[in-house]
């Protein structure tokens, strides 16, 4: 049982990285501890939270805008039971579509628990009791990441949650608690308020989305505020107790003084650790760092040179997308070519709505670091496509820098801005500076003319529409 390629995890690393080695002629095995492939993204993460996301969408306009559409409705209604139902089909559906792939490329697929014995022997412990060693000469670890948590935070699974247990809830909470005001506590409890509960967020930061640039964390904060989320930043969570049925968030705001919440659940929400448990990776001599990440360096290859680790085990963002040009990387490199993988292109995505997108660098971040920048905005409120839909709230921000033009950050709040900010990656790809943003024609009425509207305020400061 020997293989070209081993892989460790079946998320949208390691699946990736499985097909493009099986592509370019190697003989590959996968190894997944769980009975479905596709890792947290396609069953308790990504794909699953906007199954739910998409038809809490649907509700919320049949309640609230529907009627200025001229569309007549009785008292609109849900069965949350069917939304969970369909978001169940839908990672039953992506989730066999792995395994076909799976099949289509010739990749051997383990059940089990993988565990080095040494650096090229990995052990397959099953779920009934037996076991098997099979031997690659490249390893890929590809084990992803779990919830964070506080120390002092007991996660009971059943009102104190993390984004787990929030995707299979049998009810809507009648007050959501949600520690963290980042990506997933905002997903998430959207997906509630919109289906009429109440949701505070607390946060430590100063802001919601504190990573990102700061016109985005205000614009956002601003439109979820309207569609009655409340947001408490600068409180640190001292203490989080169940009681029956109700669960007692204790903070500290920035004045030093204590303040209590209650609620019916509680969402922890506070980031993602690396997943390295059972590894067994001293045995193989891999190094990882304080914080549990796999030690790597540029080729995301370990300390122990036939071992490769990729995705959210190791150092940078979090994120599916991420993991998945990782680990198709480690796979061309393995095969004798010169892949590479620009970390400043990476969009980062928050499926709010409206959602939120942005690929290179902050203003913040070109401050701290004295580039001299120009920054251009355009409001999604001055198209004509955001006021044919409905969908006013949000602007496009481009940032150049002073001197070449060259585009270094854009940062988006807006209509299916996750689909949009792939044309600012594309053009940062290619170094475009905002005057070539600006004069590609982008089709009317769409909600991409706000990228050339913000490239052009950009270049010379004088948008069109605006």
């Amino acid at each position: 049982m020997k293989y070209d390629v081993i892989v460790i995890g079946s998320g949208p690393g390691g699946y990736i990285s499985a097909i493009r080695a099986a592509q370019l002629g190697k003989k590959v095995a996968i190894i997944e501890k769980y009975s479905t492939l596709g890792g947290t993204c396609l069953n308790v993460g990504c794909i699953p939270s906007k199954a739910l996301l998409d038809s809490s969408h649907h509700y919320y306009d049949a309640v609230h805008h529907f009627e200025e559409h001229g569309i007549s409705v009785e008292k609109p209604s849900f069965d949350f039971g069917k939304m969970v139902a369909r978001k169940a089909n839908v990672v039953e559906t992506t989730t066999g579509g792995i395994k076909y792939l799976m099949d289509k490329n010739n990749i051997e697929v383990f059940e089990g628990l993988g565990s080095f014995e040494d650096a090229t022997h990995v052990k397959v412990s099953k779920n009934d009791g037996s076991s098997e060693v099979i031997e690659g000469t490249n390893i890929i670890i590809a084990t992803g990441s779990k919830p964070s948590t506080l120390p002092f935070i007991s996660i009971d699974k059943e009102r104190v949650i993390t984004s787990t247990e929030a995707l299979k809830l049998k009810e809507v909470p009648k007050h959501l608690l949600v520690i963290g005001g980042g990506v997933i506590g905002l997903e998430l409890g959207s997906v509630y308020k919109r289906l009429g509960a109440n949701v505070t967020v607390i946060e430590y930061a100063p802001t919601i989305t504190p990573t990102m640039d700061k016109d985005v964390s205000k614009e956002l904060t601003k439109v979820l505020k309207k569609q009655g989320m409340k947001f408490n930043a600068n409180h640190g969570v001292t203490s989080v107790e169940r009681n029956g049925e109700e669960v007692i968030v204790k903070a500290t705001n920035k004045k030093g003084e204590e303040v209590t919440f209650t609620g019916d659940y509680c969402l922890v929400s506070v980031g993602r650790r690396p997943y390295t448990d059972g590894l067994a990776l001293e045995k193989a001599g891999v190094k990882v760092t304080e914080r549990g990440m796999v030690e790597v360096n540029d080729l995301l290859q370990t300390n122990v040179s036939n071992i490769y680790a990729i995705g959210d085990v190791v150092r940078g963002a979090m994120l599916a997308h991420k993991a998945e040009e990782e680990g198709v990387v480690v796979a061309e490199y393995l095969a004798g070519q010169k892949p590479h993988i620009d970390y400043n292109l990476i969009p980062g995505i928050v499926y709010t709505w409206p959602e939120v997108a942005a690929v290179g660098k902050t203003e913040q971040e070109l401050k701290d670091s004295g580039v001299e920048y120009k920054a251009g905005k355009f409001s999604m409120r001055a198209l004509g496509r955001s006021r044919a839909s409905g969908d006013t709230d949000g602007f496009v921000k481009v940032l150049a820098d002073k001197n070449t033009d060259e585009i270094l950050g854009v940062h988006m709040v807006g209509a299916r801005v996750a689909d949009l900010i792939m044309e600012a990656a594309v053009a940062m790809e290619y170094r475009a500076s905002a005057e070539d943003l600006a004069r590609i024609c982008h089709g009317h009425p769409t909600y991409s003319e706000a990228v050339k509207e913000a490239a052009k305020a950009a270049w010379d400061g004088k948008p069109l529409n605006a």
